[in-house]
């Protein structure tokens, strides 16, 4: 069973510690401003010797203690027979008045350490006493929060798996597959060792967020029935060094002791990225530490013992190499984003939760909806549901659907920002040249709707573009027709207003980084040949850019890939100026229905296109 982190109750001990600190400390404040009644004014002294009632008097540097006369009666004084004071700086009548009055004095060294040691002895002693007291109780005795400091916080399902099985998982068949070898090994791993075997002591999952690695893991330990720990890499690293390598040790002894179990690392790559990736100035020796306490940890663990190490990741190129030798992470696991097949069944698993109405059909949505991972299709049909329940519907229809779509691709919509006449129809002009330029572009995306209507934070209007069919292969056609209707917009603004605005610049930016991307990285350029330049690690889930132009080349070929960027870009911009001037009669039709209605989709939409025409060759300068 999980551990539960009780409040510890203070024990009777303890509490009695604490008040005997708190009476010593209130004792020597008393003791230290407590005002001496034996005290007197050194007039009221000097009037006393005078008056014969002083025997004797003891100088003790500017301290004067007097003992009394026999028969003395000194007012307020009671039974006491010494009285001191201070003598006054400079002031030598005090002597000169006990020789007239025959009264025998002398004089003694006093110690400093006397006078102040035992003010500045008790409260070191006191600081100390108490620093000692919470050390105990806080820190370093059992159960205090120092030694809390090396416990692993990893998170252990029940002792019969965590409830989750493989018909949860949907889209993902080649990974599950992959893993159903592991449940077999945690089940009977006498059936793979009496051959000689070994069980594999590591299963690395690699794939993009949202695409089901750490619902994977569950799933694993939930078919096998064996406890499964949970936690991140983030969590074994603190601010102290060696707490996270202590943490390692702690989550491998609790393993062995629960074995056979799953222990799930998720996002490794905070603890197992490449030691010295930083420099000889910019490692991280706690990160370091706790990797080379995980690789030991690995190694020494009897595999017989059936603890299967499992950990998720998405950047698999930033991990240290000994982390993904063999015997370590024998296994890695692509779970990658769901094709259609996947997607409709990731759909088909989490509409069981919604009420949807006749009109959805789950297999249009996951043709509309490629390159999503299963996390998103979730959130989509989540979206479908709030918007269907904003309008008091009784069930999800398809329009709510295609509106999450949008809300998700695009952003919330902003009907309240309004736009000027002159803006709206610059923008009306602006999304029917996107749209023209596909229609007219073989090899780009089709067309699903145009709108005017503001979304998110900047977009005044959108063109949504959606393939088909799942698309593995881009050829380099395709991405020219994907440079040509990005330009369309700005081809538009320049053929009806001669000029142009800012509303290009996120256009701009896409069309830069496809073209970079045609020299740098695909060999599409004819100047460069098919070779890869720059020295950026590439994610291989299309998470990271294309890398710098001139990074790793000479002088020569940065400037000769600038050229082939701005020839590519320039060529597609052409193109779509053509484009926009072979149908300018299309376009004026298209921008004047978008601002009258706002939104162009459908049937309307498919009519209109169906006349863009391809312009001639000699047009294209």
């Amino acid at each position: 069973m999980a551990e539960k982190n009780t409040p510890r109750i203070p024990s009777a001990i303890a509490i009695a510690q604490v008040l005997a600190l708190l009476g010593m400390f209130g004792l020597v404040w008393w003791s230290l401003n407590q005002v001496d009644s034996s005290r007197v004014p050194y007039s009221e002294l000097k009037e006393m010797v005078a008056d014969g009632e002083i025997a004797e008097v003891q100088f003790e540097g500017e301290l004067i203690r007097a003992k009394l006369a026999e028969g003395a009666d000194v007012s307020g004084e009671g039974d006491r027979d010494v009285v001191e004071s201070v003598r006054v700086a400079g002031d030598e009548s005090l002597v000169l008045l006990l020789e007239s009055s025959g009264v025998e004095y002398s004089a003694a060294q006093r110690s400093g350490c006397a006078e102040g040691g035992l003010g500045l002895l008790f409260p070191l002693l006191m600081i100390g006493a108490l620093w000692a007291f919470f050390l105990r109780n806080r820190g370093g005795g059992p159960g205090g929060v120092a030694a809390t400091f090396g416990k692993s916080s990893a998170k252990l399902a029940p002792e019969k798996g965590t409830g989750i099985t493989f018909k949860d998982v949907a889209g993902i068949d080649e990974a599950k597959e992959e893993l159903q070898e592991v449940v077999q090994f945690l089940k009977t791993p006498e059936q793979f060792t009496r051959l000689g075997g070994r069980i594999p002591k590591g299963v690395l999952l690699i794939g993009p967020p949202g695409t089901g690695k750490t619902l994977l893991a569950r799933a694993v330990a939930g078919e096998a029935e064996v406890p499964f720990f949970s936690i991140s890499g983030s969590d074994f690293v603190e601010m102290f060094v060696g707490v996270g390598a202590a943490r390692v040790r702690d989550l491998f002894g609790k393993a062995q002791e629960h074995a056979p179990c799953i222990v799930f690392i998720d996002e490794i790559d905070a603890i197992g990225k490449a030691r010295g990736a930083g420099g000889p100035v910019g490692g991280n020796d706690e990160r370091e530490q706790t990797l080379n306490q995980l690789l030991v940890e690995m190694d020494g663990f009897d595999a017989k013992a059936g603890v299967i190490i499992m950990a998720a990741t998405n950047r698999p190129e930033t991990l240290d190499r000994a982390l993904l030798r063999a015997g370590r992470f024998d296994r890695q696991v692509v779970v990658d984003r769901p094709d259609y097949k996947g997607r409709l069944e990731i759909l088909e698993v989490h509409a069981k939760q919604i009420k949807l109405s006749e009109d959805v059909q789950l297999e249009r949505l996951a043709r509309m909806t490629p390159g999503m991972a299963g996390a998103d299709l979730a959130n989509l049909l989540n979206e479908g549901a709030l918007l269907a329940a904003r309008e008091r519907k009784d069930s999800v229809e398809m329009v709510d659907l295609k509106n999450a779509i949008e809300r998700v691709v695009a952003g919330l919509e902003k009907k309240n920002r309004g736009l000027s006449s002159k803006d709206k129809r610059i923008v009306a002009y602006h999304e029917a040249g996107h749209a023209i330029c596909a229609a007219a572009s073989k090899g780009a995306d089709p067309v699903q709707k145009i709108s005017i209507i503001p979304r998110g934070v900047s977009a005044l209007g959108y063109t949504l573009q959606m393939p088909e069919e799942d698309r593995f292969l881009v050829s380099r056609n395709d991405l020219h027709a994907r440079l040509v209707s990005l330009f369309g917009g700005r081809a538009a603004e320049e053929e009806i207003f001669r000029d142009f605005t800012t509303g290009a610049s996120n256009d701009l930016e896409q069309a830069t980084d496809i073209a970079r991307g045609m020299v740098t990285r695909y060999g599409m350029s004819d100047a460069l040949g098919a070779v890869t330049l720059g020295q950026e690690r590439s994610n291989p889930f299309g998470m990271g850019g294309a890398g710098p132009a001139g990074g790793g080349v000479s002088e020569a070929t940065a400037e000769l890939i600038d050229k082939e960027v701005r020839d590519i870009l320039s060529g597609a911009h052409n193109r779509s100026r053509a484009i926009i001037t072979t149908n300018l009669t299309l376009l004026h039709e298209m921008a004047a229905y978008l601002q009258e209605h706002e939104v162009l989709e459908g049937e309307v939409m498919e009519g209109f296109l169906e006349q863009a025409e391809e312009p001639p060759e000699a047009a294209i300068g």
